[in-house]
């Protein structure tokens, strides 16, 4: 792990804790964890081997009360409930989807001076926008002004296309100016890519590269779609001859090329099935890609098997994304406050 930043600035929970990238990043901003939640035992394990501490606790069992004072919250709280790639049920979820109103309810009792929330970018439409208006009411009824927007990974210094709502909250009606958010825009794998690796390449007869005068950079996303494996095609509503459309093809069978961004990794994805054109072939991505895609540094200790790893690593959050994030926070609401 990098060398912690020695100068505490402000003091903070972690809550829905994860692998740590939310400790990583705000620690980095100057913050000092004073409590961590996390119900996953193999994230437990890898947050322990980086931190020190297992961050083991049930929140639907804490009492606020016994957590100490602090003055930022931040949360990515689980958002299968929400996410394209699930079901979609949202609050009718019995378990995940109500895991919003534990953070509700501690924010009530603590009432720190703000907070970071980190969820999928289809929260913000999901149930044509009910649900997140039930959270900002939520939210707004405990006394916080809230702000949010969809932010990208690929704008934060890593080539992952990766879109995620983040809502800002405080207590002196500060709107917070997600504009003043230092950027760094990242076009290209190439230079995250491992070098000597012992790779898995695809046979030539596995895959099917498109025609050149096909292969284009998608503007928004920069993903740069090359090629599919020789697996299954979607059927329904497919056009005869559209092969060289990515949405032809399932996520798992397509292959982006590595001169642009990658696509997000997801936490279903347990046999980290990402493929890549890198120039000489059709590879996987490595599981140490994938850790730097989403901006963990060489020396984050990894615990546990592979295809457990893909998944901690396709449920965290971007650490440059919430550095970037957490160090207006900071300047315009913390310093102020």
């Amino acid at each position: 792990m990098e060398e912690k930043t020695k100068e505490v600035k402000f003091t903070f929970v972690d809550l829905f804790a994860g692998i740590g990238g939310f400790r990583l990043a705000l620690e980095k901003t100057g913050g000092k964890c004073v409590f961590s939640s996390e119900i996953d035992k193999h994230a437990c394990e890898m947050y322990e081997a980086n931190y020190g501490e297992n961050p083991y606790c049930d929140i639907t069992t804490a009492d606020p009360h016994d957590i100490p004072d602090f003055d930022m919250l931040c949360a990515g709280f689980p958002c299968q409930s929400f996410s394209a790639a699930g079901k979609r049920k949202g609050f009718l979820d019995e378990t995940r989807g109500t895991l919003f109103f534990e953070i509700v309810r501690i924010l009530n009792v603590k009432k720190p001076k703000a907070f970071i929330l980190e969820n999928v970018q289809n929260l913000e439409k999901h149930d044509s926008g009910k649900t997140l208006n039930v959270i900002l009411k939520s939210l707004r009824e405990i006394g916080y002004h809230v702000d949010y927007a969809v932010l990208n990974s690929k704008d934060f210094g890593v080539p992952q296309n990766r879109e995620r709502i983040i809502l800002v909250g405080n207590l002196c009606g500060i709107e917070f100016e997600f504009s003043r958010i230092q950027k760094n825009p990242c076009a290209s794998m190439k230079d995250f890519l491992d070098k000597n690796e012992d790779f898995v390449y695809l046979e030539p007869s596995e895959y099917t590269m498109i025609a050149k005068e096909y292969v284009k950079v998608q503007p928004k996303s920069g993903l740069i779609f090359v090629g599919y494996r020789n697996k299954n095609t979607r059927k329904n509503g497919i056009r005869e001859g559209t092969e060289y459309l990515s949405r032809t093809h399932k996520q798992p069978n397509r292959i982006y090329s590595c001169e642009g961004t990658h696509p997000t990794l997801s936490a279903q994805e347990m046999s980290g099935r990402y493929f890549i054109f890198d120039g000489e072939g059709v590879r996987k991505l490595t599981i140490t890609e994938c850790y730097r895609f989403m901006g963990f540094p060489e020396s984050f200790k990894r615990v546990g098997s592979i295809s457990q790893q893909y998944k901690r690593i396709g449920n965290s959050i971007c650490v440059p994304m919430v550095e970037a994030v957490s160090e207006e926070v900071l300047r315009q609401i913390i310093e102020r406050s």
